[in-house]
């Protein structure tokens, strides 16, 4: 038992998340204390909405597992507290690299924070997929929701602010966020998931509301 202590202090030091036995990372474990180390090194930048270029394309890789990447995790914290949101993709504030944060229950009520570098969302059959048609909104499409029909299970690999290969899994919400972070990614939008009367719908939502929250505007 100390031995494994001594362990999971270690891995905690560097900077990354212990894992459970089937080698998902715990990111439900001192989540404030987390957040809020993340959010007060970090400068919140306004939120890039849909139109803005780098949305509605793929995202570079990132390689560089450094100072530079760490500042943008902590931007990318304190940018996600001020806009009120539980999920943030580095391209929502004009960086174009895959990498995004959360901070998002899931539907039993237990929080979750944590970083994934370079995600990919996993297959999951089809005998284990149940469908949530629940309402889905962005920061990127201010003031705007519509319900989409996504899994109610996502399992994301990809890595840690380290580079250290993680595995991150979610149900409800927190599946959701998972899935529409990834997407983020790769220069899709839920928006892009919906049909084309509700996609306008969408649009029209965000024309008529005022964001909570500094946006860049789309010139």
């Amino acid at each position: 038992m100390a031995q494994q202590d001594t362990e999971q202090e270690q891995t905690r030091a560097a900077g990354v998340l212990p894992v459970d036995d089937e080698g998902y990372v715990v990111d439900s474990e001192e989540c404030e204390e987390r957040e809020s180390a993340y959010r007060e090194r970090g400068t919140s930048r306004p939120i890039t909405v849909v139109g803005n270029p780098v949305l509605h394309r793929e995202c570079a890789d990132v390689t560089e597992f450094g100072e530079e990447l760490a500042r943008l995790v902590d931007d990318m914290f304190a940018s996600q507290r001020t806009a009120e949101g539980v999920g943030l993709a580095a391209n929502q504030i004009g960086v174009g690299l895959k990498v995004f944060v959360y901070d998002c229950p899931d539907d039993e009520g237990v929080r979750h924070v944590g970083v994934v570098c370079n995600p990919r969302v996993q297959e999951i059959p089809a005998e284990r997929r149940r469908l949530d048609d629940s309402s889905e909104g962005c920061l990127s499409v201010p003031t705007a929701y519509a319900p989409l029909a996504r899994p109610d299970y996502a399992e994301v690999t990809g890595q840690d602010e380290k580079g250290n290969p993680i595995r991150v899994r979610g149900t409800g919400y927190f599946a959701r966020c998972l899935q529409h972070e990834t997407d983020h990614l790769y220069g899709s939008l839920y928006i892009d998931r919906l049909s084309k009367r509700e996609r306008k719908e969408a649009l029209r939502q965000m024309a008529e509301g005022t964001p909570r929250y500094p946006v860049v505007a789309n010139a």
